[in-house]
């Protein structure tokens, strides 16, 4: 009995030392989550709204070589961004994107994959740890992995235009992007998304109807610089949201790690102190039991 006991105890100290390093992590977590959030809940609107004019623009405007990632060629050399964590701790954050893109590859790449023509450029350790083993015929990218611990829109930039520039010299012919949407801290969504070609803006009405645009200087001039600037912004914001995922679901994660934890302490406390009293009612038993044999 005084065996198990020790062994309860042990186990009250190790899930209160346990309780202690989650609490702690779901105090960091919060503290990042909350610069995290206001990134993204800046810049979402702003990305999003020139997002649209991109596609528009795009959509209505002539053909040359300004346009040149609006060019949509026969798919047989592809990209894929996948961006994740590279810590774990964060619930089912990491496998949901790997599982999105892995859902991708099967679907509308396997083709790609089997002639060897698939690339995955990997931001974040954890894509590339799901990816690598069941796709060991791509060919990776990991150069970019910590980019997360530089995540300022000058160096997102510089991986970006890399990508841009690689997909006008043809070296890709589709770039699709693998991250966590953020919506709020319990609440993220993986999702792929096609970076390039810029993908054609939907039709809301029977009729399409052509924006009409004045462009001041030229319209070459202008959307050189224009467009290059909106796909790197919508690439950032990719990083962004995933960012705040990555947090979001970690201070979701330890949260309940804790709770749990407590849960735990209350039926550990519960069978120590059951244990507790056997020991002691076995120990009256025997001082009861001697005392009688001796005055017998």
């Amino acid at each position: 009995m005084g065996a198990n006991l020790k062994e309860v105890r042990e186990r009250i100290k190790s899930v209160i030392s346990t309780q202690q390093i989650t609490k702690a992590m779901k105090m960091v977590s919060a503290a990042k989550f909350r610069k995290a959030q206001q990134a993204i809940v800046q810049v979402r609107p702003y990305a999003d709204r020139l997002n649209r004019m991109l596609k528009n623009i795009a959509a209505n405007t002539d053909g040359g070589s300004n346009l040149v990632y609006n060019q949509e060629r026969e798919v047989k050399k592809v990209l894929l961004v996948i961006v994740t964590s590279t810590r774990g701790l964060c619930g089912a954050f990491n496998t949901n994107v790997v599982k999105s893109a892995i859902a991708t590859i099967d679907a509308k790449y396997s083709q790609v994959y089997k002639e060897g023509n698939l690339s995955v450029l990997c931001i974040g350790k954890k894509g590339f740890d799901g990816l690598r083993r069941r796709y060991p015929k791509a060919n990776f990218n990991v150069e970019n992995m910590d980019l997360f611990l530089k995540l300022t829109f000058e160096n997102v930039a510089l991986v970006s235009q890399e990508i841009m520039n690689q997909f006008a010299n043809k070296e890709y012919d589709e770039i699709v992007v693998a991250y966590s949407r953020f919506k709020n801290a319990a609440m993220q969504f993986a999702e792929v998304e096609q970076f390039l070609p810029i993908p054609k803006q939907e039709e809301t009405t029977q009729k399409k109807s052509k924006a009409d645009y004045i462009f001041e200087p030229d319209q070459e001039t202008l959307l050189e610089t224009l467009i290059p600037n909106i796909l790197q912004l919508q690439f950032h914001k990719y990083l962004l949201d995933t960012h705040a995922s990555e947090h979001g679901a970690r201070m979701t994660s330890m949260d309940k790690a804790t709770e749990n934890a407590e849960e735990l302490l209350k039926a550990l406390k519960i069978n120590y102190n059951k244990a507790r009293q056997e020991s002691i009612t076995k120990e009256l038993l025997e001082i009861v039991a001697g005392a009688a044999a001796l005055e017998g």
